[in-house]
This record gives structure tokens, sequence and C-alpha cells, in this order.
């Protein structure tokens, strides 16, 4: 089977493809245009692999190298509820314009599957807990907007032209090559300074609740979404159902470094909703999916990688 990885580059699109090459029963093409993801990521795994240095927002290179595909995974993004909020045309551009070009190639090119990566940012501040796939979407950023916006385009191009598609939303996920960036998840952001003997910061009075789901688990989703049959449901919450805070996760954090963190408070930031807990039995009913890997474990894990990578 030929597949195309979008933002395969990346943080979760590097594991995934080194996933399907372990699988042995993929063909896999990366393109990704390295504004976020490292060819380093898949130094590994180069010569198994085509490797496009190319840019989504460009429908021409996209319908070209996706001649010949049977699925495509679609995780290449602008990532990040700060980040858009700071830059809203290029998330828009990016997010909703670069899917909406996928989705184009796909139907001309008579793709059989799309799986797609979206988020819990589509959701906005939750009404109740954990948050299931039939929750009200009212995403409180710009990120959330175009993340929503591309999950319907998804949608609606899989009924209009009878293309498979799953879409999978992603809570907080942590792991090996996500990489320190200020507006990142808080698991990079906390470890680079405490590796770097720095305090941390905390905005809000850090009671608010997270869902952190490793990689490994995510691309455990988009593997069995390769194998499933249905498009109805199409729409899967990806986490672990357990919520975590954000005090809790530097009192771990504490532990594992086995060093007294200094933790300061900040006012909440813009666009960050308070709580966030996945209800994961959709994805355990259709995908057979389970989540694997510990928080505590994953954070294990996921330092003794940072610290070798730097």
């Amino acid at each position: 089977m030929k597949a195309l990885v979008t933002g395969g580059a990346g943080f979760i699109g590097s594991n995934l493809v080194k996933a399907l090459i372990e699988l042995g029963t993929f063909e896999i093409t990366v393109i990704d245009n390295l504004s976020t993801g490292f060819r380093e990521n898949l130094d590994s795994c180069l010569d198994k692999v085509a490797f496009i240095e190319g840019d989504i927002r460009d429908a021409d290179l996209i319908n070209s190298v996706t001649k010949h595909v049977d699925i495509i995974f679609h995780l290449a993004a602008h990532v990040g509820n700060i980040k858009s909020i700071e830059h809203p045309v290029r998330d828009a551009e990016i997010n909703i314009v670069g899917s909406l070009n996928i989705l184009q190639a796909a139907k001309n090119n008579g793709i059989k599957k799309i799986v797609y990566s979206s988020s819990a940012a589509t959701l906005g501040e939750p009404e109740y807990l954990p948050i299931d796939e039939k929750h009200p979407t009212r995403p409180s950023s710009f990120y959330g907007v175009s993340k929503l916006s591309a999950e319907k385009y998804v949608l609606s191009y899989g009924q209009t032209y009878n293309i498979p598609v799953v879409c999978l939303r992603y809570f907080n996920v942590y792991g090996e090559n996500q990489k320190y960036d200020a507006y990142g998840n808080v698991i990079p952001i906390f470890v680079e300074r405490i590796i770097g003997n720095k305090d941390i910061c905390i905005y809000g009075d850090g009671k608010q609740t997270r869902d952190f789901v490793n990689v490994k688990d995510v691309v455990q989703a988009n593997i069995k979404s390769a194998k499933y049959a249905s498009v109805n449901p199409a729409v899967f919450n990806i986490g672990t159902g357990n919520r975590t805070s954000i005090n809790e996760l530097s009192a771990i954090l504490k532990e594992i470094f086995h060093q007294d963190i200094k933790v300061n408070y900040a006012p909440p930031r813009v666009g960050e909703v308070i709580d966030s807990c996945a209800d994961i039995n959709s994805a355990r009913k259709y995908l057979k999916y389970e989540p694997e890997v510990s928080l505590h474990d994953g954070l294990v894990e996921y330092i003794k990688w940072y610290e070798t990578a730097h």
C-alpha cells in the first residue's frame, strides 16, 4: 500500500513514519516544508522513504505527489493556540486552504482513505467531562477554529465523493521528537527549563487539567484508523481518558528529576481551556484503540530522549 504522510518530519509525523516502516506493508512518501519539522527526525529512515520538501499550500505539488497514493495521513498543520492568535492568516492558510488542497487532490486522484489529524482544540471549554464526540464544538482559539473547519471539510469531502475518512481529535500529545517551543506543549517547556536549572511558570492556578497522551498511542490510533473499514462514525477522540492538573504534572516531574523545582504563577493565557479530558469509548469500540503508555513512564522515556538529543 502506498501512503503519503504530510508533516512527516514533524513530531507526530516522524513517529508515524517510523512505525509504518516497521510494519513493512507501506511504501511511504513524506512531504514537509521543514518550518517546524526536522529532517533529522527521519535520519534513521530517510533511505526507506521518498522525502519531498514542499508545502501543502502548493496545490499543484500536492496534486502531483498524491498520484498513485492509496492512503493519506494528513498531519501537516500550523499548530498552537497562542501562535494562531498571533498569526491568524497563516494559521488559516495552512490548516484550511492547505487541507483543501489535500482533499481536492484526493478527489482528483482516487485516494482510498484519508486519516486526518484533528485536535481537541476544536471543542473549546468543555460543558461536561469526559468529552465525547457529541460534545458541542465551540473553539476558543483561532487554531481550534481552523482545525474544526478542516475537519468539517474532510467529513464533507468524504460524504460528497465517497472517500473513506477518519478524523482523530488528539488531546495533549507528548513524546519523542517533541522539541522545545515557547508556544508548544507544556511538557517540553517544563523539561527544557528544569534541565536548564530554571524556574517553571504555570499560567493560572495550576488546577487546570489536561489529558496527556503519549505519541506512541497516537501513532497506534493512526495505524488502526488505516485498517478501519467503516466511514461512520468517522470522528474519534484520542487521549487516555485521564485528567492531570498542571500542578500534578510539576509534582511528577519533581519526583522524576529528584530535585526541588521552583514554580512561579502567572495570569491565565487567552485562548486556553481550563479543563480537558477525552472520552475514548468510541475509539476503543471501533478502532480497538487502547492507550498503553502511562504518564509517568512516558515522561521518564521522554526525558531520557530529550537529554540524549540535547
